[in-house]
């Protein structure tokens, strides 16, 4: 049993939210940290026969004990998320309130780690478009990690504060705003929150979270949808900004949830939010509502003589490249001034040149690699694509030899190959490997190398 001592002002508001359910709500935060995955739909390796699903998301998993994922190749290679259950019931929420079917803009404005963002690229068709935000500069990097782990090509990664995205009024179908909260819900996952909190600081956070939502508004169509959620109970937090968005141009859209979910309604003014509580569901605490968009706003028109810093490839380098997916006439082929050659997916390449200047993009289409003089280095993103041909050569390797590459280390394989071949675990592509001579180079970015020692695991 953990022990966990609330601040006592929290204490209060939950006796006061729980009644007679309070002790059992205590009690839940003394257990267990249940753990949780959800599988890449499109990247299908993981063995998931004798796993409990988590209910609300047909691609989650419950685990009996937490292993070390840092040692997974399979998890390296994007094959699964870690992600806490009850964060998955987005994907019930956007089950019954969008048009799967077509086509649609979406923005998750506050996207880092990826967790959600991730669940809505395997929701989306492939010629929709998402692009995951992150405000903190500092936490782009592994939003942009976690991205090309997944391997979608419809997807952009930003890094904008939601009021500097004007250029964008009316542009979205969907927009998630999972809104950074003072973290309740998290309290027996991260026993850290709790020394974080304070009434003040549960304050600031409502008010920065009516501030991120009143600058989301303009950037939604008429009739979209605007998703609020929060890792806390706090009804300063959520109620507050839910009365809110329901008389400032919204709707509620209710959810049809089965009662043995365990999912707690929470009802302001009409509209009704979600609430998941650690005693009731397997997962931790967590808040989600959906409004539907009623005021207008003017909806950005695409232009496309609009400047971009991107270059067409010519015929010739565009053979070079192409030969690299699986269904090369799908993109078109483009090379930034750093050089970087990218594949736009034609259904949304005149979306993507226009948000080459209308943001600030960390990252969209498929990095493919950069020409070096006559040859191509093809890119770790890559490697991870799920657009990649597969056919491509590649040696699989055993758990000893995946973990020492991503160690960085060279590997000395049973057979000599040569060229570039893909490093790969169960099926799934880790990056790239070049055979040079007897020799075995070893293409991992340093950036994605494991740290840690991994004697005891091979």
């Amino acid at each position: 049993m953990n022990t966990l001592t609330l601040p006592p002002a929290f204490a209060n508001q939950m006796n006061a939210q729980l009644g007679a359910d309070f002790p059992l709500f205590v009690d839940a935060l003394a257990s267990p940290t249940p753990v949780s995955i959800r599988v890449n739909p499109r990247k299908q390796a993981l063995d998931t026969t004798n796993l409990d699903r988590v209910p609300w998301c047909p691609e989650g998993f419950y685990l009996p004990e937490r292993p070390n994922f840092t040692v997974d190749p399979l998890f390296q290679a994007g094959g699964y998320y870690v992600q806490e259950a009850s964060s998955m019931l987005l994907s019930e929420t956007i089950r019954q309130t969008a048009n799967l079917a077509r086509p649609l803009r979406v923005l998750d404005l506050c996207g880092a780690p990826g967790g959600k963002s991730t669940l809505l690229a395997s929701m989306l068709t492939p010629d929709s478009l998402l692009i995951c935000n992150e405000v903190i500069r500092s936490r782009v990097s592994v939003l942009r990690q976690n991205i090309d782990k997944w391997g979608y090509p419809n997807v952009v990664v930003s890094n904008h504060d939601p009021e500097d995205l004007t250029n964008l009024s009316g542009y979205f179908d969907i927009i998630l705003v999972d809104a950074p909260c003072s973290g309740e819900g998290l309290f027996r996952k991260d026993p850290e929150a709790v020394d974080e909190w304070s009434e003040a600081n549960v304050d600031l956070c409502a008010a920065r979270q009516k501030r991120i939502l009143a600058a989301a508004a303009p950037l939604l169509d008429t009739g979209g949808l605007l998703i609020y959620s929060t890792c806390t109970y706090n009804t300063q937090e959520n109620d507050d900004n839910m009365r809110y968005l329901a008389t400032n141009g919204f709707k509620n859209r209710p959810l049809d949830l089965p009662a043995d979910w365990q999912i707690v309604e929470k009802r302001v003014d009409g509209a009704v939010g979600y609430q998941c509580y650690p005693h009731r569901v397997k997962g931790e605490g967590f808040f989600i509502s959906v409004f539907e968009k009623t005021s207008f706003t003017a909806a950005v028109k695409l232009n496309a003589r609009t400047f971009r810093s991107i270059r067409a490839l010519r015929p010739r380098e565009t053979a070079s490249v192409s030969a690299w997916l699986q269904h090369p006439k799908a993109f078109s082929y483009w090379e930034k001034p750093n050089g970087d050659v990218m594949a736009l997916p034609t259904a949304l390449e005149k979306t993507f040149l226009f948000l080459d200047s209308a943001i600030h993009s960390k990252g969209f289409g498929i990095e493919l690699g950069q020409f070096k003089g006559t040859d191509f280095i093809p890119s770790h993103t890559l490697a991870l694509s799920t657009a990649i041909r597969s056919d491509l050569p590649g040696v699989e390797l055993s758990l000893e030899e995946a973990l020492r590459y991503f160690k960085k280390e060279n590997l000395v394989l049973d057979q000599p190959v040569k060229g570039w071949q893909l490093a790969r675990f169960g099926g799934l592509n880790l990056g790239w490997m070049k055979g040079v001579g007897q020799r075995v180079n070893n293409y991992l970015p340093k950036d994605w190398r494991i740290r840690m020692d991994i004697r005891e695991y091979i």
